[in-house]
């Protein structure tokens, strides 16, 4: 039996820097519907926090939005107030304790607590409430914390697996409950944090043991992408010099394993149509050594000049990047590519361990409306590509609206375009051709890819 926290006592210091930051990114993603990553960024930056409290403060925000629904149950039968009626920052600070009295073993109960106390006070009665509701858990061992479980057996495996239960029911029908479980699970999980080496410049090996010596960091050659290597644990890649050097970018290896579908060519035009910000470009101007056009669109000037800084840090001088949609560029490069990259807009379902805000955000009739602007881009797209050129359609997701019926209603409208797998790839593809990254099969982010080469 876990023992209870201590009280803070009068006078005592204020709340942990890590914790006070991590409140203050949730109750902007709870509020404003932030982004949690880049509310994290700004939130960092201004607070100036050591190495040690900005990984703890990254682990409590995304943890929390990962385990969301799970910390809703076991925390709602010690509160004689439904959660969901709470002032948002009283929601975020039961949720953020409650996750480091359920996930993180070397966070002391009290101080976890205390702190919520501190970030709680403003309001009469407040700070008491959180403090009874998060004693009660904590005097709970861990095997105790959890309630009855729903009797819907769908909800109870949603609610177990912090998942909305529409998005469970798609992934039950589709796989069945063993293996919906285990995609679940994976997307709660901490992702690794993968590098893909800029080889104009090193090579795996050696970005790996100068990561090594100058940041002390254990490496690991990925899976499948030969340039890829999994680091840590660490501090922030940014701050690395060999980042600023331009040795490497943070992709993951299934996003690397798109770029080697499209097999772009030195001397070759290339166009990424949804460039920002950047990383996909500038792994198709790796490829092709630097020799050739890569052209790169997107239609937001700020998300653009992300992509002209990805390429002048990594030295990718054959990158332009040029403002505006594809449907509107798309007359100026008519059959004028050797291949195209279609990396769509989508539900980013495939990607939520990375961006777990987006699960409590996303409703089923999203999957359409992704559907058709991702029907529109592609058609754009495919006039850009010459006879006998290639064309990679991708998401960061896994529904089959967003992937299969999109590029079938594509080759119906096309019939010049016709699947066109490769006879060799480093992860075997599915047996219609698909390049299908799965969380908890391969350990990569969720994509989904196919290539297409015109007649």
């Amino acid at each position: 039996m876990t023992p209870a926290p201590r009280r803070r006592p009068a006078g005592a210091a204020p709340p942990a820097p890590a914790r006070a930051a991590a409140v203050r990114v949730l109750e902007r993603v709870e509020r404003d519907a932030a982004w949690a990553d880049l509310a994290l960024e700004a939130e960092l930056g201004r607070r100036r926090l050591a190495p040690r409290d900005a990984a703890l403060a990254t682990e409590l925000v995304f943890g929390t939005l990962r385990w969301q629904r799970y910390l809703d149950w076991i925390l709602a039968p010690h509160s004689r107030r439904r959660l969901a009626a709470l002032d948002p920052r009283v929601r975020v600070v039961l949720r953020v304790s409650a996750y480091q009295l359920a996930f993180l073993e070397r966070v002391p109960p009290f101080a976890a607590v205390n702190d919520a106390v501190s970030l709680a006070r403003g309001r009469p009665g407040v700070a008491g409430y959180v403090n009874a509701v998060l004693r009660a858990l904590a005097r709970r061992g861990p095997r105790e914390r959890e309630p009855a479980p729903p009797r819907d057996p769908l909800e109870a495996l949603a609610t177990r697996c912090s998942c909305p239960t529409w998005l469970a029911a798609r992934w039950v029908e589709r796989w069945g409950a063993v293996e919906a479980e285990a995609l679940m699970r994976a997307l709660c999980e901490r992702p690794p944090l993968t590098l893909r080496a800029n080889t104009l410049r090193t090579t795996r090996e050696a970005l790996g043991a100068r990561l090594a010596a100058e940041e002390g960091l254990a490496w690991r050659p990925t899976t499948w992408a030969p340039e890829g290597l999994v680091v840590g644990p660490g501090g922030a890649p940014g701050a690395w010099r060999a980042f600023a050097e331009g040795a490497f970018a943070v992709q993951d290896e299934a996003s690397m394993l798109v770029g080697h579908l499209l097999a772009p060519r030195a001397g070759e035009t290339v166009a990424d149509v949804c460039a920002a910000p950047g990383t996909k470009t500038t792994h198709l101007a790796q490829l092709m050594e630097d020799r050739g056009r890569v052209l790169a669109l997107d239609p937001a000037p700020a998300r653009l000049a992300r992509v002209r800084e990805a390429a002048a840090r990594l030295g990718t001088a054959s990158v332009e990047a040029l403002d505006g949609t594809v449907e509107a560029l798309a007359p100026r490069f008519r059959e004028a590519c050797d291949a195209v990259l279609v990396d769509a807009p989508c539900s980013n379902l495939g990607v939520l361990r990375r961006n777990p805000e987006v699960k409590w955000r996303r409703q089923p009739a999203d999957l359409a409306a992704s559907a058709r602007g991702q029907g529109r881009i592609l058609a754009a797209a495919a006039a850009m590509v010459r006879p006998g050129g290639r064309l990679v359609y991708a998401t960061c997701s896994l529904e089959p609206e967003e992937n299969a019926e999109v590029a079938g209603a594509f080759l119906a409208a096309h019939p010049g375009f016709h699947p066109d797998p490769p006879a060799a790839f480093p992860l075997p593809l599915d047996a219609d051709g698909v390049l299908r990254c799965l969380p908890h099969r391969h350990g990569t982010d969720g994509f989904t890819a196919v290539r297409f080469r015109r007649a």
